[in-house]
């Protein structure tokens, strides 16, 4: 019988948390090893014909960079009862799989607002299997808290972390670049390399942060009763344009699967109007992002712009773009080496978000992409947007080799820690 790992994540703005984690269950479960993922942010898509079994948590959320109220699927505050469910629902899963290793997303690194449901599922599976793993899954940059919260998320690594898997290359961007590694953790990190899509799974399914082109129907809409019909609007005006050629030569403009990149959409919009080439730009937006707030872009665009949803043959339409623009996520660095194509990154950095702008600093020094940061000056950010974007047209970015085997690794890594892990007992 393979060994057993239960995977906790909870995406709160952003995918990309459960994007990765579901990566890393995908590569677990093609390595040999039974694995369950737990998800506690809002549903992205089905998980079906997965290699992992997936559970569904009561799900939160939050809204723009207020990470301390947590919301339900309505907006209003979580009540203790949601809590007391979420962590009821991962007692009994550790209770029911007796798994023989726990991962956990972020935590303690991060999640500090959800740090009850973490605890009690770590002591749930040492409950009913004491010699379990216990495992932190971070990205390649974390967020750098006070000192006194530092020193606590040490504590707990060194007092019930076996490990800690960092999804990361330490040659390209180091933890060290973002958190204050000391000796003790030193010792615990396990470097996979990036967790990419591509290579952790041999089914040519879209991202799970990208939902199919076309509007997404469950992303509340503010418009209330027109709603409906605002959505069959943008449905045809969103509709792909010169099938067959979509990407070649264009401007393609992204921006994950959260409503964040708004204020990027509406500069490059600006930024399209003063480019003089007659490229099309081509704007792709996430389910995060209202369909009011795209009927908005869309009377502001002139015609060589489309914007639509994200697609699943965006890796194909990023190949053979003239510049990518995005935001600077986990996963557009995979993306951007892979499409080996100028690019133009714009960090988001609202409230006290220091991730991505670490990223898009580690990206222009590697001389994969120009770092690119808005101001707030309207009119000013189209301007240098629109010159930045004529500058990398014909331009080569840097051929660096970022290990992306990821899913490889990690897989190896979980096994030789099981493995470890019971020759220990059996001493």
């Amino acid at each position: 019988m393979s060994a057993s790992v239960l995977i906790a994540v909870t995406h709160l703005l952003g995918s990309g948390h459960l994007v990765r984690a579901a990566n890393l269950a995908r590569a677990l479960a093609q390595g040999g090893l039974s694995v369950t993922l737990a998800s506690g942010g809002m549903p992205l898509r089905a998980m079906e014909n997965e290699p992992f079994a997936f559970v569904q948590l009561p799900a939160i959320r939050t809204e723009g960079t207020d990470f301390r109220t947590l919301l339900d699927e309505g907006g209003a505050p979580i009540d203790p009862e949601r809590k007391a469910a979420r962590i009821a629902s991962l007692e009994e899963l550790a209770a029911r799989l007796r798994p023989d290793a726990v991962i956990v997303e972020h935590f303690p690194f991060g999640r500090r607002q959800l740090a009850a449901e973490f605890l009690a599922l770590i002591a749930a599976v040492k409950t009913v299997r004491p010699g379990a793993l216990v495992l932190s899954s971070v990205r390649d940059v974390l967020v750098t808290p006070r000192a006194d919260r530092i020193a606590e998320a040490e504590e707990r690594v060194a007092g019930m972390f076996d490990a800690v898997l960092v999804h990361g290359d330490a040659r390209f961007l180091p933890l060290e670049r973002s958190w204050p590694v000391g000796a003790g953790l030193t010792g615990k990190l396990r470097y996979t390399g990036y967790l990419d899509a591509e290579r952790a799974s041999h089914l040519s399914s879209p991202h799970p942060e990208e939902p199919q082109s076309g509007v997404s129907k469950d992303v509340p809409d503010a418009a209330g009763a027109s709603g409906s019909i605002l959505r069959d609007a943008i449905s045809a005006e969103m509709a792909p344009q010169d099938e067959g050629s979509d990407g070649m030569d264009e401007v393609i403009v992204s921006g994950g699967g959260s409503a964040a990149a708004l204020p990027l959409f509406a500069c490059a919009v600006a930024a399209a109007r003063l480019d003089r080439s007659g490229r099309r730009w081509r704007l792709l937006a996430g389910r995060g992002m209202a369909d009011r707030d795209l009927a908005l872009l869309m009377a502001e665009a002139p015609g060589k712009v489309v914007i639509e949803r994200a697609r699943p043959d965006f890796p194909t339409l990023l190949a053979g773009c003239a510049v990518s623009i995005s935001q600077a996520g986990y996963n557009t660095v995979l993306d951007l080496v892979a499409a080996g194509r100028p690019a133009i990154v714009v960090p988001f950095d609202a409230g006290n978000e220091t991730e991505q702008t670490v990223r898009a600093e580690a990206m222009e020094r590697a001389g994969l992409a120009r770092c690119f940061r808005l101001s707030g000056d309207f009119v000013g950010d189209a301007v240098a947007l629109a010159d930045a974007v004529g500058e990398a047209v014909g331009s080569r970015p840097a051929a660096l080799l970022i290990d992306r085997d990821g899913a490889t690794r990690s897989a190896a890594i979980v096994r030789e820690l099981l493995t470890d892990a019971a020759g220990r007992s059996r001493h």
